[in-house]
């Protein structure tokens, strides 16, 4: 896509989305100088739980190197946690605090380290969920033995409610991130990457070790403390670990076998396992689950579609477990390929949301596929457009950027209508952009000169309108004709329809284009499970 393309998706995104945002959220979506000084190398965290009073304390020792050197960067933690310090060295630094950023004085010692290493000590009493995952924030709760059983999920609300970091997706770990977490002697902690060990502290508390090697996002580190069993498995090289509730224990062994031909079906369509060093973990929690890298957060009771129910209302959902398939399918897309900001979380979700039929493709064939994302057009609302607006932390809140985006996908698939290359072109963007962060343009860039065919209106139309292409078809003197009326201009889709006893595919566009083999518009019959689109005859 071109730069003036790309700046026609912008203004139309502004323009659709604009609504009243605070400095606060400007402070945590904003790219300011203070954040692009620096780049983040890893991180370090080291904190002890008490579940007794729902506090935490510790530090994250913060390593980054300088992209253009300042005398003032910003970090984030949530204004109700403490600053209990922040060091250099052996030297405490200056900082003030606005909302949940904290701007720290940098002294030319600093500036002049190519590596520097700040201790960030902090403590406090995080927000805790109403509706985890949805809401962001700490969950505490007791399993069926009365044992604390605590999670956290902060997607969309930042990672700076539970610890001071950096708060924006365009800054991973380049090393990855070590995550150390004492908690009361019984319990246990599941963090991301490999378990590295545990030590007793001789004060009640034991403290669990774990190491990430793979860039991760802020909001996927992450604290799972229960009274946790643990599975492992392996299949073809990939370890599976599983740490589920000592009551689930034989049911997890039995419901997780699902994972083998998942991690089948999706190596063959995106490509390797893109976090192989760190493992693949299922990790369950006090809520219903989360793409936590390398330690997917699993809550759907060990039941068969979404809690035991099918959103479709095909019946093809209750065929696999939707939050193992779904929170999976975000180790590709969402975690590996990260969008630069939350506005752009389609990226995310839309290609996750696919990965749904492709698993069910897969496993059960294409025409099961075909009635799944069809049943998930009873999602898709259409009030909003799929992209949100940019430097404010926002998305737009809506499902549409799940079932609509999934559904777009399907569409292009049809479009191109040849499933090699389809599938080819589906894994090549997962491995072209394996563990970057990118932007809606560079979807759109990719998908068009890999096809060869100008998708931009196409991706435009869906993803900056809440209108869907209409399929206008008409009989002027006697010939059938048809055209595309959007939002967008220059847009052009083929449909395929039956008509006389023949089946026919034709280009349309936003002009009138007589459609061979009809005689009337009742004859003609579009297939609509190919693409997602309103009839007007």
């Amino acid at each position: 896509m071109t730069h003036r393309l790309h700046l026609m998706f912008l203004l139309v995104t502004l323009i659709g989305q604009a609504q009243n945002f605070t400095k606060r959220d400007s402070l945590q979506g904003s790219l300011r100088s203070e954040r692009t000084a620096f780049d983040v190398l890893r991180y370090d965290l080291n904190i002890t739980i008490n579940p007794d009073n729902r506090s935490i304390t510790g530090h994250n020792a913060i390593t980054f190197k300088w992209i253009t050197k300042s005398n003032k960067i910003q970090l984030d933690l949530f204004e109700n946690m403490q600053v209990d310090s922040i060091v250099f060295g052996q030297k405490k630094l200056n900082y003030n605090r606005e909302f949940d950023a904290v701007f720290i004085d940098i002294t030319p010692e600093i500036q002049n380290t190519a590596e520097v290493t700040l201790l960030f000590y902090y403590s406090g009493v995080p927000k805790e969920a109403k509706r985890a995952p949805w809401d962001g924030g700490f969950v505490w709760k007791k399993d069926g033995n009365g044992k604390d059983f605590i999670g956290v999920a902060v997607q969309g609300t930042g990672a700076s409610l539970w610890y001071p970091v950096k708060d924006h997706q365009t800054d991973e770990p380049d090393r990855g991130a070590s995550v150390k977490v004492a908690v009361p002697n019984g319990l246990m902690n599941v963090s991301n990457g490999r378990f590295m060990g545990k030590e007793d502290l001789k004060n009640g508390y034991t403290r669990w070790d774990w190491e990430v090697k793979s860039p991760i996002n802020n909001y996927n580190i992450v604290i799972n403390v229960a009274d946790y069993v643990h599975i492992h498995d392996q299949h073809n090289g990939l370890d599976l670990d599983y740490y589920v509730l000592r009551e689930n224990e034989a049911k997890a062994r039995q419901h997780f076998e699902e994972v083998k031909p998942m991690m089948d079906c999706f190596q063959s369509k995106f490509g390797t396992y893109p976090f192989t060093e760190d493992g693949f973990k299922l990790v369950e929690t006090p809520y219903l689950g989360m793409e936590h890298q390398s330690a997917v957060a699993y809550g759907n009771k060990y039941l068969k579609g979404y809690m035991g129910n099918d959103m479709t209302g095909t019946g093809v959902g209750l065929l696999f477990d939707y939050i193992t398939i779904h929170e999976t399918g975000h180790e590709w897309f969402g975690n590996s390929i990260t969008s630069k900001d939350i506005a752009d979380m389609w990226i995310h979700e839309s290609f996750t949301t696919y990965s749904e039929s492709v698993f069910v493709e897969c496993q059960f064939g294409y025409e099961k596929a075909m009635t799944y994302i069809n049943g998930q057009k009873r999602m898709v609302g259409n009030r909003k457009p799929i992209i949100g607006q940019f430097g404010v932390n926002f998305k737009t809140g809506n499902s549409d950027m799940y079932y609509k985006g999934a559904l777009m996908l399907n569409t292009i698939r049809h479009i191109i209508n040849d499933d090699t290359k389809w599938w080819a072109m589906l894994r090549k963007y997962a491995e072209t952009f394996r563990h970057q962060i990118i932007e809606t343009k560079d979807v759109v860039e990719f998908f068009t000169k890999e096809s060869k065919l100008n998708l931009a209106p196409i991706f435009n139309q869906y993803l900056n309108f809440t209108n869907l292409p209409e399929l206008e078809i008409r009989v002027v003197k006697k010939k059938v004709e048809a055209r595309w009326n959007t939002n967008v201009s220059a847009f052009e889709m083929p449909i395929d329809y039956f008509s006389n006893g023949t089946n026919t595919r034709i280009l349309v566009n936003n002009d009138w284009v007589k459609l061979p083999n009809t005689s009337s518009v009742e004859d003609v019959q579009v297939d609509l499970t190919k693409m997602l689109i309103t009839l007007k005859k």
